[in-house]
């Protein structure tokens, strides 16, 4: 198979495969050794020898830096910076396959992860970072339970107290003892900041996450708004901040001073600036502007196609509408051009005032028409001439008029969302009742609502990656699919449920009624048979996570050498153990997967350019045969890009075993080598 003369750079006390690397060496994107590298590539100076030098680096950001003791505004609490190394540290566990959970293993794009989301975004991390155009997350409130998110660092009331001053060193409380109130505040600030806590690793991961165009949108209650604000202003910068969105949800007559039915959705862009360079604009189909359109339609008719008579018709109709009636509102204002085509003057003055002022000239007179008072809405003419050029201006008859933009009826430029919206919240839980039963899951989120928002911040994009790390009942899940079904899109979700008990008949945990109620929305769909909604992604593959696969060393003692021999742990599968290579090597959980038996183990292809054999026991003959295995598959699949090769690192009888599979494969041109 091989020329062992070539194998000179081979030696037998050589590893010729590159261990993939271990869970506890922090090099990934967002982990310590993959932030200080970041820093290194940006400002060499201040990283010599893998170390940072802060004060290096302070003298390079100049007078933004923030030195030690400096006072600054911000949200600070107890426990904040043991949170945030939190969002650092690297995954420890991995995700096992659940195909008997799954709808359609083999072809859907789509995930359920049931566990810790704060693991799992850190296993994520790897191979979704800069990926994920849309995260959605309604985070449980923070009602003052107890939380079922109770991570390793979280802080207890009297951890709270002690740091922020009201214990002393030996625990005594040394503010109030004796005040009812000092006791409610102190519980107050102990469940704010283990709230918090718990929010903010999980938005850290998540900022990683977003693509430089993603958008993440946040539900949250009057609680923690406030707090929440100044949090994902620090994650993700006030300068991203593009709206704190009051949905409006019901009216609470019991309410002793005013009611408060609403609730809250805080949105922010991965960056703002890269939305705006790309020209991105949130629009929606413009509410009853079908039955405009055709009532326009019908009036030009009627009109004998004369502009005036048509006007007066379409007056008239708008006026008989019922008060309240969508259709009324505007639609006085539109008028017919000579064509037929319907148009609605709109104001063209800067939004509050201080717009620029400049000179547009009148197409008859030649002069400057009037500049409203509050400026143009266009900062540059070059903008304003693109309208002119294009008809969008109405004119007046001379230049001392003021003049209008076009919006046509029949254009597709949509309305912008409005950051205020009513809905009330009981349909959603009626509709999930129907699907699932009465009393299944309190409080679901709205799907509709839900993809309205995924829609809009996607910029209408069908193929979005979208996100919700606070799963529930999988109405995110349940959006995208409806999204889906509307337009053809290819949209896909991750979603992440911890598998939190449950009482329900046939439900062991919130996750399994996440499944269940997309086994039950996919099948639906399917069923709807629209056109768009034909060959639409209506599965999922189901992940659950837990310990590695490889018997961890903690160091704390001699390593077994016999232990050490078979390092995996009992009852896991090669595919097991494909998953966590594939979440080691930062790989799409999704990527396509081919198998073939080889040496009575399974060879397996992703998309033919890695390769990846778990097989045991090989001695020379079997090894071999896995080279000559993977050689003929890759000359049978060529691709373009390199091809890797990873196998188990204890798989073979001796290290002659090994030694020969690696000599086969690169002298085949195989030269990227792997073991795990």
């Amino acid at each position: 198979m091989h020329d062992p003369e070539r194998d000179e750079d081979v030696t037998a006390d050589s590893n010729p495969f590159e261990p993939i690397s271990d869970k506890r060496d922090h090099q990934g994107p967002g982990e310590v050794q993959g932030n200080i590298d970041a820093l290194a590539r940006l400002f060499p100076d201040a990283v010599v020898d893998g170390k940072v030098s802060l004060d290096v680096l302070a003298d390079l950001i100049g007078q933004q830096a923030d030195r030690s003791g400096a006072e600054g505004f911000g949200l600070r609490w107890p426990g904040m910076n043991e949170a945030r190394k939190l969002s650092a540290q690297p995954a420890t566990r991995t995700l096992l396959p659940r195909q008997d959970e799954s709808v359609d293993w083999d072809t859907t794009r789509n995930m359920v992860i049931e566990g810790d989301n704060l693991e799992v975004l850190r296993l994520l991390r790897r191979g979704y970072t800069g990926a994920v155009d849309v995260i959605y997350i309604d985070p449980p409130y923070n009602t003052g339970n107890d939380f079922v998110y109770d991570d390793k660092f979280g802080a207890s009331r009297t951890e709270t107290e002690m740091a922020a001053g009201l214990r002393d060193e030996t625990g005594s409380l040394e503010h109030g003892a004796a005040s009812d109130l000092a006791a409610d505040r102190r519980a107050g600030a102990s469940r704010h900041s283990k709230w918090l806590s718990m929010m903010y690793p999980r938005l850290l991961l998540a900022h990683h996450l977003l693509k430089e165009t993603g958008v993440i949108i946040v539900a949250i209650d009057d609680t923690e708004n406030a707090r929440l604000k100044l949090l994902t202003d620090r994650i993700f910068g006030a300068e991203n901040y593009i709206a704190n969105v009051v949905w409006q949800g019901g009216r609470k007559n019991d309410s002793r001073y005013v009611s408060v039915g609403h609730d809250y959705m805080l949105i922010y862009a991965k960056n703002e600036r890269s939305l705006k360079e790309k020209g991105v604009l949130w629009r929606e189909p413009r509410q009853a502007d079908e039955t405009t359109l055709k009532a326009s339609q019908q009036a030009w008719l009627e009109s004998g196609k004369k502009p005036e008579e048509a006007t007066r018709l379409m007056k008239k109709w708008i006026s008989s509408l019922p008060a309240g009636h969508p259709a009324k509102e505007n639609n006085r204002f539109y008028e017919f051009e000579s064509d037929g085509r319907v148009y609605r003057k709109r104001d063209i003055s800067w939004p509050g005032g201080g717009g620029p002022r400049y000179d547009v000239l009148h197409p008859v007179t030649g002069l400057p028409v009037r500049v409203p008072a509050r400026g143009w809405i266009y900062s540059k003419p070059e903008r304003m001439q693109q309208d002119i050029d294009n008809g969008l201006i109405v004119w007046g008859k001379d230049h001392t008029e003021f003049i209008n933009r076009k919006t046509y009826l029949d254009s597709d430029d949509g309305a912008v969302p409005t950051s205020v919206f009513e809905r009330k919240r009981t349909s959603s839980s009626k509709a999930l009742d129907q699907l699932l039963g009465e009393g299944v899951f309190e409080y679901p989120k709205d799907k509709d609502v839900v993809a309205r928002w995924i829609n809009l911040a996607a910029a209408g994009n069908s193929d979005a990656l979208v996100l919700d790390f606070f799963a529930g009942s999988g109405s995110t899940g349940h959006a995208v699919m409806d999204l889906n079904a509307a337009d053809g899109g290819n949209r896909r979700y991750i979603l992440v449920q911890l598998d939190e008990p449950v009482k329900k008949d046939g439900y062991a945990t919130i996750a399994d009624i996440t499944r269940e109620r997309l086994r039950r929305a996919g099948a639906q769909i399917a069923q709807q048979g629209t056109l768009d909604a034909q060959g639409i992604d209506t599965g999922f593959r189901s992940y659950k996570l837990a310990d590695s696969n490889v018997k961890p060393w903690d160091g704390t003692a001699e390593l077994d050498l016999l232990d050490s021999v078979d390092n995996l742990v009992s009852g896991r599968s090669t595919d097991d153990l494909l998953v966590e290579m594939m979440l080691r090597l930062g790989i799409d959980l999704v990527t396509p997967v081919a198998t073939r038996k080889v040496a009575e183990s399974t060879l397996y292809s992703l998309a033919g350019t890695l390769y990846a054999f778990f097989g045991g026991d090989l001695d020379a003959a079997k090894a071999d045969e896995v080279a000559r295995a993977i050689i003929a598959w890759r000359d049978e699949d060529p691709v373009d890009s390199d091809v890797t090769v990873v196998v188990l690192d204890t798989g073979f009888r001796d290290s002659s075993a090994k030694l020969n599979l690696a000599a086969a494969l690169r002298q085949a041109g195989v030269t990227t080598l792997r073991s795990i």
